[in-house]
């Protein structure tokens, strides 16, 4: 069978993103090998409704952009509570100044970020990712690949630029 079928396969079955060198060790088979059967699914897919997306490290297929209102519309039945502003606020300040503790959060919003960080561990959207070395040892919190895929980006790298006030 083809590889560009079995990736298409692999990456069709699954629902995380798979990376390149997962691809590359399951079909037994070089990182070129893959990246062409990839770039072969990505051609045929260029007129199509769906594309190989790359988002946190891996491949996954997703529904192009463009088509998205069509797709809501017709899946309208699942409703997503949205996080709340101040959520937003605390993702945006983890997300740009990782890895930060909660006093770090708190200095920049001007408000006890708790809340929003129990909402944002609930959600998977940040972790702990560590300790800092000061008195006290506070948490430190960074975003994670779930972040990542919500946001649909590759890495926390392509985030959009600040915009000085």
């Amino acid at each position: 069978m083809e590889l560009d079928i079995l990736v298409e396969a692999i990456l069709f079955s699954s629902d995380e993103p798979v990376t390149p060198e997962q691809l590359s060790a399951g079909l037994g088979v070089s990182l070129g090998e893959v990246e062409h059967a990839v770039s072969i699914l990505d051609t045929i897919y260029s007129a199509r409704g769906i594309y190989i997306q790359r988002v946190a490290g891996g491949l996954r297929i997703a529904t192009r952009p463009e088509v998205g209102k069509i797709i809501s519309r017709a899946f309208e039945r699942r409703i997503q509570v949205p996080l709340s502003r101040g959520a937003l606020e605390t993702l945006a300040v983890i997300a740009y100044c990782q890895p930060v503790t909660r006093q770090d959060i708190q200095a920049i919003r001007g408000v006890n970020p708790e809340a929003s960080i129990d909402t944002l561990m609930e959600k998977g959207l940040i972790e702990e990712v560590g300790r800092k070395k000061t008195l006290g040892r506070p948490k430190l919190y960074g975003t994670t690949d779930e972040f990542l895929k919500k946001t649909s980006l590759d890495s926390i790298d392509d985030l959009p630029p600040l915009k000085p006030d």
